[in-house]
């Protein structure tokens, strides 16, 4: 059995601050597609992403609860932007989306989202995603809660044509610790 075990820290509620403008505005330009959804990215490495999606009738299925689609979208999201960044900016492509949805998040949760690696090789990379419910309004636990855990599998590395060259760009600008401009200049 797998440990689902979250570490603690990571999910201190200190340590995700309310809404901001600038985690919109970041996401929008990462991902205009789960900012279209109400995610946020924070955290932006190549060994770490980290976000949060409180959930609202626009991200949930008729029964108002997260809709799984949603939670795979989110874990492919991250790790897609995880191993671009860990492959130096080169392209990569999903081949692989495994999701365990375990417990729902229903519309008025924070649903906070963490995205590592766990194979980074040369042509393929795996990523786990887990998302997790903060305590409160539906979580009654008094502690963080797993909804789903998922494995993304990519391959990289793949040459980048000539028109997206600067496809890594904003990933380069709010990226910690990944390799810089220089990088992908030489693709």
């Amino acid at each position: 059995m797998q440990d689902r075990t979250i570490n603690q820290a990571s999910m201190d509620p200190s340590r995700h601050p309310q809404t901001t403008s600038s985690n919109n505005s970041k996401t929008a330009e990462l991902d205009p597609v789960l900012h279209s959804i109400g995610f946020e990215i924070e955290e932006v490495s190549p060994s770490q992403l980290t976000g949060r999606l409180p959930i609202t009738t626009r991200c949930c299925q008729p029964f108002q609860v997260l809709h799984g689609g949603v939670s795979a979208l989110v874990a492919e999201g991250l790790a897609s932007m995880g191993a671009h960044m860990a492959s130096g900016y080169r392209r990569v492509a999903g081949i692989s989306l495994t999701i365990n949805h375990f417990r729902s998040a229903a519309v008025g949760d924070l649903v906070l989202a963490r995205a590592k690696p766990v194979h980074v090789g040369r042509s393929t990379q795996v990523w786990e995603v887990k998302l997790w419910k903060q305590p409160g309004n539906n979580n009654k636990a008094g502690h963080p809660q797993i909804i789903s855990e998922s494995r993304v599998t990519l391959l990289c590395n793949l040459p980048v044509p000539d028109n997206l060259k600067h496809a890594g760009d904003a990933l380069q600008k709010y990226a910690e610790g990944s390799p810089k401009a220089a990088t992908s200049s030489k693709l």
